[in-house]
């Protein structure tokens, strides 16, 4: 495996590279993960990894992005390969830089490629098309995690993309934990789980809140995820005076089963640059409905009326009105928790690594003349 993001910093990409590697390894696989390092932070997943450069924080879609921009990697990733002699090597948003590019360039084993990402314009992809469109040209195969994240990669690189899904940890999240006890005291709890990013959308599930607080006032906000709150957000809870609005901050991923358990509803406010809806799937597992906004990574995951309701991005009234909507029925958070429940177990790692390694074998039989068959 190989990811261009820093192994010590949490990340949807991280935690699919770590949990796809887990899964496999359980069947039999020998898997290393090669990717930055930020010393002297520390991997809990450091079996795994194989540290290959530090990394810089750098802008990207709304989020920060830690890669690692060192070309002197050169000769050292050679070395490593021709040590290693891997099989096959599964390249993680395999265009970004920098360590992707130079697995790509020494590189004689099967090379898989997953693209995750997915922005509304394509202005990445094509400033550097012309310099990495070589690199791409030596992958064997392509994955997309949704029909979204294809969309974004094909039209800069046309081609056959293999929809493969994010995997949840189905166990994990559906375990029968015991909720948070501070939020038991009778009040409907509304869960965000997310970065506070602007991209995120806090600010319109605030203003929704705040909207809905005056109608509902036994409703509580709980918001757990890394960072401070943007200055629009701030603006809402000022101007609004909002009460009830609980900031946890980060939680351990052993904790946070507690806290969808502790949920009455799950919201998502995100207003793009998601090519899929890992948390809407975690929710999910926990049998909790989901409001989320109607943007094309959570379409993939969700159906409107199904496991939720999807309300224009951006629109807080439309958001209030759901959230309400969920609130005062209890007998549809049940239904809609069920039918999410039922969807996110067929996202568990177990079915989504053995599509992974399906693939692979596809790969490696195009690829050399001859199925591989896995060694227990």
């Amino acid at each position: 495996m190989v990811s261009p993001y820093d192994f010590t910093w949490p990340g949807g990409v991280t935690a699919h590279v770590t949990q796809l590697a887990r899964e496999l390894g359980r069947s039999g696989h020998e898997v290393q993960v090669l990717a930055p390092h930020s010393p002297p932070r520390e991997s809990q997943d450091a079996d795994l990894h194989v540290p290959l450069g530090r990394s810089v924080p750098l802008p990207s879609g709304g989020s920060i992005a830690r890669v690692s921009l060192s070309w002197w990697l050169y000769p050292k990733i050679r070395a490593l390969l021709r040590k290693e002699q891997f099989d096959v090597i599964h390249l993680h948003e395999p265009m970004a830089p920098i360590l992707p590019l130079c697995v790509l360039e020494f590189s004689d084993s099967v090379n898989v490629g997953t693209f995750h990402a997915s922005y509304a314009r394509q202005h990445l992809y094509r400033i550097t098309h012309p310099i990495i469109k070589r690199w791409q040209q030596r992958l064997h195969g392509n994955i997309a995690v949704s029909p979204a994240a294809r969309r974004y990669v094909n039209n800069t690189f046309p081609g056959d993309y293999e929809i493969i899904p994010n995997g949840i940890d189905f166990k994990h999240f559906s375990a029968n934990v015991a909720p948070m006890p501070q939020y038991q005291d009778g009040k409907i709890n509304i869960l965000f789980v997310g970065r506070l990013e602007k991209r995120k959308g806090l600010r319109y599930l605030l203003e929704a809140y705040g909207k809905l607080k005056w109608d509902l006032p036994n409703i509580r906000l709980i918001v757990v995820g890394p960072g401070n709150p943007d200055k629009e957000s701030y603006r809402v809870m000022s101007s609004q005076n909002l009460q009830d609005v609980e900031f946890v901050g980060r939680v351990s991923y052993d904790d946070l089963p507690r806290y969808y358990a502790s949920a009455d509803i799950f919201c998502s406010p995100a207003t793009g640059a998601e090519s899929f809806g890992i948390v809407l799937l975690e929710a999910m597992s926990a049998s909790k409905p989901v409001v989320a906004s109607d943007i094309e990574g959570f379409r993939g995951v969700m159906t409107h009326g199904e496991q939720g309701l999807l309300v224009p991005k951006k629109d807080s009234n439309a958001m209030a009105e759901a959230l309400g909507m969920l609130a005062r029925d209890p007998e549809l958070r049940r239904k809609l928790g069920g039918n999410g429940n039922r969807l996110a177990e067929e996202y568990r790692w177990e079915v989504v690594a053995g599509r992974v390694e399906a693939y692979y074998n596809t790969c490696v039989k195009a690829a050399n003349g001859s199925t591989r068959t896995r060694t227990n």
